[in-house]
């Protein structure tokens, strides 16, 4: 397993962990982990700086030394679908391929429909693709690959997460203004303006609520120039960033909102289904697949604060429709998306990989 593991803590990254952590994976695989990651901080990520080159090269010489000494029988990769990281991460999978290894890719990001029309991309996704076998979070993802991998060589593993929540508690909250919770590193893809542009129109309409925002700063938004958006929209007396800390706010909130712009299969959609809230947010990537619209929540217009102000403001009028969607979404997370789900959907997968041999024995 080449993987990304924490810090920085990010999807990839957790998952990265889960698996590295796995009693079920490790007992039933002889397993060897490298931490692919280069990156310290969040806002580290994307930049290149000597360090970084450095620890990349050495990584490069590490990875081709284990190979040498343990002959994986499969290598198991998280790449990035574009950008600078993806030529990095297409290094290590030529390096692997040319040293005579099998290679699963799993993918927690997307955006290769988006870089394949330059001809540079193109020219080693094709590369990078062949005889690769992929992993993807959801079925609505294969699109963005569908250029250049099969149907038939591509296999839906959704994430799953372990149990968060000490003790039992009511879908039904006992908030005399319902709270609004908003999780998620300060970025703007998250669509943290976007929320704060909905939340000014329903103030203006005369609704009542608090909302609090959960998450890292970050290098595009910090928590000083967050204070100065939300007084420019007069939100002072409505909102607040209150750091990190997070399971507290779950067990407090009425509604979860993520008006994400570009997403794969966000992590904290499923914590918030488990912790029985009703989820609002966009028809991005994998979402669809967590949050069925009018069941378990409401999906918005990518980038529209008035459809996303609407969203809110159906559930800011009807309690009784909040706790029947936190309750589905309850059922949907048990059914689907825990941790002990991903872990056998993984093992099957990987199982499937293995020679024809290990299988036999």
């Amino acid at each position: 397993f080449i993987l990304h593991l924490p810090p920085p803590i990010h999807g990839a990254a957790m998952m990265g962990k889960y698996i590295q952590e796995s009693e079920l994976v490790n007992s039933s695989f002889d397993c060897f982990c490298i931490n692919l990651a280069t990156a310290g901080s969040l806002s580290d990520i994307g930049h290149i700086s000597l360090k970084k080159l450095l620890k990349y090269f050495f990584l490069l010489k590490h990875i081709s030394h284990v190979v040498r000494e343990i002959r994986p029988e499969l290598v198991y990769i998280p790449p990035n679908a574009g950008g600078k990281a993806f030529f990095k991460d297409f290094i290590v999978v030529q390096m692997l391929k040319s040293m005579g290894c099998k290679v699963i890719a799993h993918y927690h990001n997307k955006g290769v429909s988006v870089y394949q029309s330059k001809w540079v991309y193109n020219f080693f996704y094709k590369r990078f693709f062949s005889n690769l076998k992929v992993i993807l979070l959801a079925e609505n993802l294969y699109k963005d690959i569908a250029k250049y991998v099969k149907r038939e060589d591509v296999y839906i593993c959704p994430n799953g997460i372990p149990n968060l929540r000490k003790g039992e508690f009511e879908a039904r909250r006992k908030n005399e203004v319902p709270y609004l919770l908003f999780l998620s590193n300060l970025l703007i893809n998250k669509g943290v303006f976007v929320l704060l542009d909905a939340l000014r129109i329903l103030k203006e309409k005369g609704y009542l609520f608090n909302c609090q925002y959960v998450g890292g700063e970050t290098a595009e938004i910090n928590a000083v120039q967050f204070s100065e958006e939300v007084d420019k929209r007069d939100l002072n007396d409505r909102v607040a960033y209150v750091g990190r800390e997070k399971n507290a706010f779950f067990q407090q909130a009425d509604i979860f909102i993520l008006p994400t712009m570009n997403e794969c299969f966000p992590l904290v959609i499923l914590e918030a289904m488990e912790y029985k809230l009703p989820v609002i947010s966009t028809n991005e990537g994998g979402i669809p697949d967590m949050v069925k619209d009018g069941e378990n929540g409401l999906i918005f217009e990518k980038q529209n604060p008035y459809s996303l102000a609407d969203c809110i403001a159906k559930l800011l009028d009807d309690e009784e429709l909040r706790v029947k969607m936190g309750n589905a979404g309850y059922d949907k997370f048990c059914r689907e998306f825990t941790l002990q789900q991903f872990e056998h959907r993984m093992l099957d997968i990987l199982s499937q990989n293995l020679p024809q041999k290990e299988k036999e024995n």
